[in-house]
C-alpha cells in the first residue's frame, strides 16, 4: 500500500496587515517529494511521526508537499494559489495512492479563503474521491470548521501545550490509516462547537483548568469503540467565523456514538467556561511581583507572542525594565536594521542606536541607547530535545548580541524566531542562568524550554497584536454569541 503525505501549516493572525508570502514559506519549509523525507523524517514533528508510523505498518510513504511558515498575517491569495497548485501537481505525479495523511494547522487563513484549511482539504477530497481515507493531525490551536471534518475521515489534535506530542500524534494518525486500509476499523468522526473562546493565558494543558478537561478526554479514549478524541483550544487572533473552541471524537463505525461523546466534552467546557477566562497580570504588577522573587524569572510577553504571529520587536517590557533598574535582564528583538548596524561596528565596538519598536506604535517606541557589541553570529542553532512546534534546526538570520550600560542584554535577529529553545541563547554565548529577568515573547509555548532555568514564569499582559485581552481586538466575523465577549446566554447544542 502507498499513502501520501501533505503538510500545510500556518497560524494566521488576521490583526496583522501584512500578508504571508511564498518567501516566508521558503525561509522555513517549502519541500516537495523526497526532500520532505530527508528534512523531516527524523524530527519531533508530526510529519516525522507519519514516516515512522507508516514504516512500522510496512506501508510506503509517498511525500508530496510540506509547507510551513512562522505565524504572521493571512496568506496572500497568490501564495495560497501556489501552495494549492503545488499540491495538485505533486498528487497527480505520485501515481495511485491508497490514502493520504495530512497535517493542516487548523488556524490557517488566506486572503481568498478565511477557512483555508477547510478549502484545501475539500479540494484534496475531491481529487482523490470519497472512498480513500484522509486522516491527519491538527494543531491544538485550530479554529475547527465543519468543512475540515466533512473532508476527512479522522483528525487528531495535539494533546499538549506546549506542543510536545506532535510526533506521537503523527504515529497515531499513521497507525489509524493503516488499520482503516486493512479493514480493521472504519473511523467515523463528529465535532461539537461550544460557544467559548478559551483565553490563551488559560491554555497550559498541564495546569488547571485545562488539566481536568484533558483528563476527562483521556478517560473517554479508554472506552470501547472510541478511537480518538481531541480538544481544540482555538486561536483567538483570527477574525473568522470559526474562531473559538471545538472538540472532535472518532469512533469505530459509530457516528451516533461519536456525536454523543463529542457532546459530552462540549458540555463540560460550557459548564466550566468561567474557569477558562483570562487572569491577566499587567506590566507594573508583574515587575512588582518579580521584585519579590528570586531569579531567574521568565517574563512571558503575551502581547508580542511570536508563535501567534506578532512582530517580535515589542519594547514595552524593555522600557519598563530599564525604568525599574531590575537587572541583569535579557530581551530578544527582531530588528534587521540594528543587526546590520552592530555588524558594521564589529564585535567589541560601541555604538548608539534605536532597537525594536519599528513595526508600529502598538508594540512600543524604539529603545534608544548606547550598546556594546558582545558578539556576531550566523543565527543557526540546533535543538536536540522535543520542543514546541517540532523545530530541530533553526535559523534566525544574522544575529547580534549587544549590551546596554543599564545591564540589559539584547539579542537582535534578522528573522523572527519564536522562543521555543534555550539553544537560541546558549549557542550564541548567552547564559540564561546569569539573568534575573528573561523576556520570552510567548505565552505557553516557551514553557518547556524556559522551565529548566527559570524559578518562576509570569505571564504579562502587554499590548500588541497578540494581546491576551481578547476584548481589545476588533472582531467583525467571529461567532455570536461567544463567551467571554457575550455572557448570560443559554446554549443548547441540539
Amino acid at each position: 500500500m502507498r499513502v501520501g503525505i501533505i503538510a500545510l501549516l500556518h497560524e494566521s493572525n488576521t490583526f496583522i496587515a501584512r500578508p504571508t508570502t511564498v518567501d516566508h514559506f521558503r525561509e522555513n519549509w517549502l519541500f516537495t517529494g523526497e526532500t520532505i523525507r530527508t528534512q523531516l523524517a527524523d524530527t519531533p514533528h508530526e510529519v516525522g511521526g507519519f514516516f515512522a508510523g507508516l514504516a512500522d505498518q510496512q506501508i510506503e510513504a509517498v511525500p508530496l508537499l510540506a509547507a510551513r511558515a512562522v505565524p504572521f498575517g493571512p496568506i496572500s491569495a497568490a501564495c495560497f494559489d501556489t501552495l494549492c497548485e503545488t499540491m495538485r501537481t505533486e498528487l497527480a505525479a505520485a501515481g495511485p495512492l491508497d490514502g493520504v495523511l495530512v497535517a493542516p494547522h487548523g488556524a490557517t487563513v488566506s486572503e481568498s479563503f478565511p477557512d483555508a484549511d477547510g478549502h484545501w482539504l475539500t479540494e484534496l477530497r475531491n481529487l482523490i474521491g470519497p472512498d480513500r481515507p484522509i486522516i491527519g493531525t491538527l494543531d491544538a490551536h485550530a479554529n475547527l470548521s465543519q468543512r475540515m471534518i466533512d473532508a476527512t475521515d479522522a483528525l487528531i489534535a495535539y494533546r499538549t501545550n506546549p506542543h510536545l506530542d506532535q510526533r506521537e500524534r503523527g504515529v497515531e494518525a499513521a497507525t489509524m490509516i493503516a488499520r482503516a486500509l486493512r479493514g480493521d476499523i472504519k473511523p467515523t468522526q463528529a465535532a461539537a462547537f461550544p460557544p467559548v473562546a478559551i483565553n490563551i493565558e488559560r491554555q497550559l494543558t498541564s495546569d488547571p483548568p485545562c488539566q481536568s478537561f484533558f483528563e476527562l478526554a483521556d478517560r473517554m479514549r479508554r472506552e470501547a469503540g472510541v478511537l480518538s478524541n481531541s480538544i481544540l483550544l482555538g486561536f483567538p487572533y483570527a477574525d473568522v467565523a470559526e474562531m473559538g473552541s471545538a472538540v472532535i471524537t472518532v469512533t469505530d463505525n459509530d457516528p451516533a456514538g461519536a456525536r454523543r461523546a463529542a457532546g459530552t466534552l462540549a458540555d463540560y467546557l460550557w459548564e466550566h467556561r468561567s474557569e477558562f477566562a483570562g487572569q491577566l497580570l499587567e506590566i507594573e504588577a508583574a515587575l512588582d511581583r518579580a521584585d519579590t522573587l528570586s531569579g531567574p524569572i521568565g517574563l512571558l510577553d503575551m502581547g508580542d507572542n511570536v508563535g501567534g504571529g506578532s512582530p517580535a520587536d515589542s519594547t514595552h517590557l524593555l522600557h519598563a525594565i530599564v525604568a525599574r533598574g531590575t537587572t541583569p535582564a535579557f530581551v530578544c528583538l527582531y530588528d534587521p536594521a540594528a543587526v546590520q548596524q552592530a555588524n558594521d561596528v564589529g564585535a567589541g565596538g560601541r555604538l548608539e542606536m534605536a532597537v525594536g519598536g519599528k513595526t508600529d506604535r502598538l508594540h512600543g517606541q524604539p529603545f534608544k541607547g548606547t550598546f556594546t557589541v558582545c558578539g556576531l553570529y550566523n543565527g543557526r542553532f540546533h535543538e536536540p530535545e522535543t520542543r514546541h512546534g517540532g523545530f530541530s534546526n533553526c535559523d534566525q538570520g544574522l544575529t547580534a548580541v549587544v549590551r546596554t550600560d543599564h545591564g540589559v542584554t539584547v539579542m537582535l535577529t534578522s528573522r523572527r524566531m519564536p522562543p521555543f529553545s534555550l539553544h537560541q541563547l546558549t549557542t550564541f554565548e548567552v547564559d540564561p542562568t546569569q539573568f534575573h529577568l528573561l523576556v520570552a515573547k510567548g505565552v505557553n509555548a516557551p514553557v518547556a524550554a524556559y522551565t529548566p532555568v527559570c524559578r518562576h514564569l509570569l505571564r504579562v499582559n502587554t499590548p500588541g497584536c497578540t494581546t491576551a485581552d481578547m476584548t481589545m481586538l476588533k472582531f467583525e466575523h467571529r461567532r455570536r454569541p461567544l463567551f467571554p465577549f457575550e455572557d448570560g446566554f443559554a446554549w443548547n447544542p441540539n
